[in-house]
């Protein structure tokens, strides 16, 4: 099998918005925060994530994402699939044909087999007990998110208003009336 950062990022932003979803929708900034997980990269993932339907978003001021169904619905299989992540440890892709024409390579049965065992494991284990264990570890979730807010201890000054002509022609008509 093949889980590269796409599945792996996937399943940890999956688990850290389900730990933070009482709180209300969680925004991807947070998660690429904490998790230090490219924002953009994240925003791709979530895309995916939201057209399987494992995740819905929420728009405006206060919106982010959560989950489009219960954390025990959702199977790690669920989260590595809906991102287009490969579950396949043949050499041919599961094609059968790993020696091109010649066919099947010796060790093809040995690989779909585990490949089978691979997707069974995986969909057996939920994204509820991976919050689960996440909470027994005793990772802490703080309650409200965090706002960061520029807060200055000198005064705002207003900027000093200019009625100066802004343009070429502007300044031609500033003379042409004097």
């Amino acid at each position: 099998m093949r889980l590269t950062t796409k599945g792996r990022f996937a399943v940890t932003a999956m688990i850290d918005l389900a730990l933070r979803q009482n709180t209300g929708p969680v925004t991807l900034a947070a998660i690429s925060q904490r998790q230090q997980i490219s924002l953009s990269y994240l925003e791709q993932l979530f895309g995916k994530l939201r057209r399987h339907e494992l995740v819905e978003s929420t728009r405006g001021p206060g919106g982010g994402y959560s989950l489009g169904r219960k954390a025990a619905d959702i199977t790690v299989a669920d989260i590595i699939v809906s991102v287009d992540e490969p579950i396949d440890a043949t050499q041919c892709g599961g094609k059968e044909n790993c020696l091109g024409e010649a066919g099947r390579c010796m060790t093809h049965e040995l690989w779909a087999s585990l490949n089978q065992r691979m997707v069974e494991f995986l969909d057996s284990v939920t994204l509820q007990k991976l919050v689960d264990d996440q909470i027994a570890k005793g990772v802490q979730i703080e309650n409200k998110p965090a706002v960061k807010r520029a807060i200055s201890a000198q005064p705002v000054v207003k900027p000093i208003r200019v009625n100066a002509p802004n343009s070429v022609f502007a300044l031609g008509n500033a003379f042409a009336k004097s």
